[in-house]
């Protein structure tokens, strides 16, 4: 089976109005759309956008803007959920924070053409997150989304870095791996991408990565960004010889757009030059002492 997947590369762009965002987000859906694109994937804290319409004092009050922006989680979704419905399309908005019992999580809404089909929270936090922005990790609950063309996770920005929830959703099912992510420096951007060649090549799987650019100096969560969009896959038999399928380059605002076939990744699997994902069965991935539940969602 066959996907059209785009993956943005995107600014941070500053609003007057909540009209303003919208007619933006939505020229961004159909010029993914337009290019004949059936799942959108945008980054990290690309919701923090939202944050430019607010009061300057909320604009400079980054633990505040957490709050602030949760309260619009209602409006958020529904916004996405009547852009999938409206292009037939399946997006994986840009992630949003949430306060859930007295908790901020991190969190990535998926959405099909039949509405909203549930979420990925983070995991791993980074320095920045938990100690300056107060934001939590999360319940450990992963989701494995199912379509008729294969299934997929997502593994938000810091987590993509670690093995343990790609393994596990590529266990259960997942072909594709998606890491929206936000990052300030080369280095952080560096971190990102070679962490999804690693769980490409371990789950003989594709990684999509998709960052936020440019500078948004109104912003001090967000006020530097540094990025591309990539899409990865093992290196193996029919496959990009250096596991590198597309990258954009960097700081250039724009869809990745690429179509990808997954019974490339049944053949490698069951036929590859090596077995890394048979081999990764044979590991014991979990925390020291939090289990992980996987639960599936249809499109």
């Amino acid at each position: 089976m066959k996907l059209t997947l785009a993956t943005a590369q995107y600014p941070i762009t500053e609003h007057q109005q909540w009209s303003d965002w919208q007619h933006h987000t939505e020229t961004w859906v159909q010029h993914a759309s337009q290019k004949n694109a059936q799942l959108l994937l945008f980054p990290e804290y690309g919701s923090m956008e939202l944050v430019s319409i607010f009061s300057h004092d909320i604009r400079q009050d980054i633990r505040r803007q957490v709050v602030e922006l949760s309260a619009l989680q209602g409006d958020f979704c529904q916004v996405y959920a009547d852009l999938a419905r409206k292009y037939q399309v399946t997006i994986v908005a840009p992630s949003l924070p949430v306060v859930e019992n007295g908790k901020s999580h991190n969190r990535a809404f998926v959405f099909s053409p039949k509405g909203l089909v549930g979420y990925q929270d983070k995991f791993f936090m980074t320095r920045f997150e938990a100690e300056e922005w107060g934001i939590q990790t999360a319940p450990k609950v992963l989701t494995l989304f199912e379509a008729d063309w294969g299934s997929f996770g997502i593994q938000i920005c810091y987590d993509v870095e670690f093995a343990i929830g790609s393994h596990l959703l590529c266990t259960a099912g997942a072909s594709l791996i998606l890491a929206p992510s936000c990052t300030e420096t080369i280095r952080g951007a560096t971190r990102v991408h070679v962490g999804a060649r690693a769980r490409a090549l371990e789950n003989q799987a594709f990684v999509a990565v998709s960052q936020t650019i440019g500078a948004a100096e109104w912003s001090p969560a967000v006020d530097i960004n540094y990025g591309f969009a990539a899409l990865y896959c093992t290196p193996d038999k029919n496959m990009p010889e250096e596991g590198i399928v597309a990258q954009q380059v960097p700081q250039q605002a724009g869809w990745l757009v690429e179509t990808i076939d997954f019974e490339l990744i049944n053949a490698v699997r069951a036929d590859g030059q090596v077995f890394n994902y048979k081999d990764h069965q044979r590991l014991q991935t979990q925390f020291a002492q939090e289990s992980i539940e996987v639960i599936k969602r249809q499109l």
